[in-house]
């Protein structure tokens, strides 16, 4: 039976967990550069950042799939580390944290909780991310796509997230703006929140994804008393 946060409408969880990209993290623009790099070097135009933004949230290889439609999969496949290349030397430089985040960030520090970091991004694109945002002290947790054996939608990277902090499932609630976060909370026993401002594909239906909660902006994750709608 699934766990119920030990939280009242007005008060934050023990512990918030949070997607990274297209939740806390506006990395659109830092992807958009690395991916804009791969075309110059194929002597492609330039893409659109409303072009590429849906596809973010979808990891490394469905921003590839997008960017480069003509070419075969198998090929696209073997350009996944050059993505990667390109995208470290973006890292940070042209995107960063949604307006309203770092405010809501303070507002569940005040209030005596903690927060962490689940992501599939690779752990250590990551952690070289937590400096840059002044985030290394304050996160208190971060578990990467390649942290463990499995990544979401596979509830293992939540459930070590609440063990590493000491805590119960029913403690956390996890932030996320893809169905893969709600999938894996939902497999985990753990509370969790849709974030509605972060990267979707058109055909994608937050409202089909049964989270506990539906978030418009990030300023709502402050105000403990919106997480129960």
């Amino acid at each position: 039976m699934r766990a119920k946060a030990r939280m009242s409408a007005m008060h934050f969880p023990r512990a918030v967990l949070f997607d990274l990209d297209g939740t806390l993290l506006d990395s659109a623009p830092d992807m958009l550069a690395a991916i804009n790099a791969m075309r110059e070097a194929r002597g492609a135009e330039p893409m659109e950042l409303a072009a590429l933004r849906p596809h973010v949230s979808k990891g490394a290889r469905a921003m590839v799939a997008a960017s480069f439609p003509e070419v075969d999969a198998s090929t696209r496949e073997t350009w996944i580390p050059e993505f990667l290349d390109c995208y470290r030397a973006a890292l940070g430089r042209f995107g960063g944290p949604f307006e309203g985040i770092e405010p809501a960030l303070a507002a569940i520090e005040r209030a005596g909780s903690r927060w962490g970091i689940v992501t599939n991004k690779p752990e250590a694109l990551a952690a070289a991310l937590m400096p840059l945002l002044g985030w290394e002290e304050r996160c208190a947790v971060l578990i990467g796509g390649d942290s463990l054996p499995a990544r979401k939608p596979d509830p293992l990277p939540l459930r070590v997230a609440a063990e590493r902090m000491g805590l119960d499932i029913a403690d956390c609630v996890y932030v996320g703006d893809d169905e893969r976060d709600i999938v894996a909370a939902r497999a985990a026993g753990m509370r969790s929140i849709v974030a509605l401002w972060g990267y979707r594909l058109d055909g994608d239906d937050p409202e089909a994804w049964q989270a506990d909660a539906m978030l418009d902006e990030p300023a709502d994750l402050a105000r403990p008393e919106r997480w129960a709608t």
